[in-house]
């Protein structure tokens, strides 16, 4: 009766995110099945989606005020499907094939090691106000899918070293853009309007390369050690005038 009880006074605040984050399941696992089936462009599209499903829970969750333990580790075991699993099953099925032999196989599941190393290391080291160390796994698990929904026209070879490349910075200690430190009284909005204007554009422009531009530029900006965070946000006294006029 007592755990009959606590399981009734969950508050629904907490259930909202937890249910946002089975959305990015179910998107990770209809991809796995979708590309079992050959249907590789929805399979990279639910990738997408679940993306989108892995923003929106945190965003809930802040504002809700229904962050919880059971969250954390349940949106960790979504990413490990959604942005691990998923995009080498899909990348190994587009690109590899049997006919890679062993190699194949071990580029995949290098990959989604990597993914779930990263995910561990991120819920026990990581600091909400600093940037990401090494490229966070939903930035790999779409870069990943991105190459299929541009249609790139690469080799076998090309994409277990892909697989490895993206994989290695997942674990690497190369700092990332952490856009969970932006708000709204503490960027400069000429350059968000700007950033996000650029970004719009790439996807009028590019259509559906866009996703693979949009993965590379982020790949490239924590190589490169820019900060597009950092970069948007204003500094300590601008910040402050911000707030005074609110």
């Amino acid at each position: 009766m007592r755990k009959h009880r606590q399981v009734r006074n969950i508050p629904f605040r907490m259930i909202i995110p937890n249910m946002i984050t089975s959305g990015s399941v179910f998107c990770g696992v209809s991809a796995i099945i979708l590309t079992s089936h050959g249907r590789l462009v929805p399979a990279a599209l639910l990738i997408c989606f679940a993306a989108f499903f892995d923003v929106m829970d945190g965003r809930v969750a802040r504002s809700l005020g229904g962050g919880s333990h059971f969250g954390e580790e349940l949106d960790s075991l979504a990413d490990a499907i959604s942005f691990g699993v998923a995009p080498a099953f899909l990348v190994y099925t587009a690109y590899i094939g049997p006919e890679s032999g062993v190699w194949g196989p071990l580029s995949a599941s290098f990959f989604a090691l990597c993914g779930v190393l990263r995910l561990a290391r991120f819920n026990v080291a990581h600091v909400p106000t600093g940037p990401f160390q090494g490229l966070p796994i939903p930035a790999g698990g779409l870069s990943l899918a991105s190459l299929v929904m541009a249609g790139a026209p690469v080799t076998p070879l090309a994409a277990m070293c892909a697989m490895c490349f993206v994989g290695a910075l997942m674990v690497s200690s190369v700092p990332y853009c952490n856009t969970k430190r932006l708000s709204k009284h503490n960027v400069n909005k000429v350059k968000l309007y700007g950033m996000t204007t650029f970004i719009v554009l790439c996807f009028v422009v590019l259509r559906e390369k866009a996703f693979l531009a949009v993965a590379l530029m982020y790949i490239i900006s924590g190589l490169v050690r820019f900060d597009g965070a950092a970069w948007i946000m204003l500094d300590a006294g601008d910040e402050r005038s911000a707030e005074d006029k609110e």
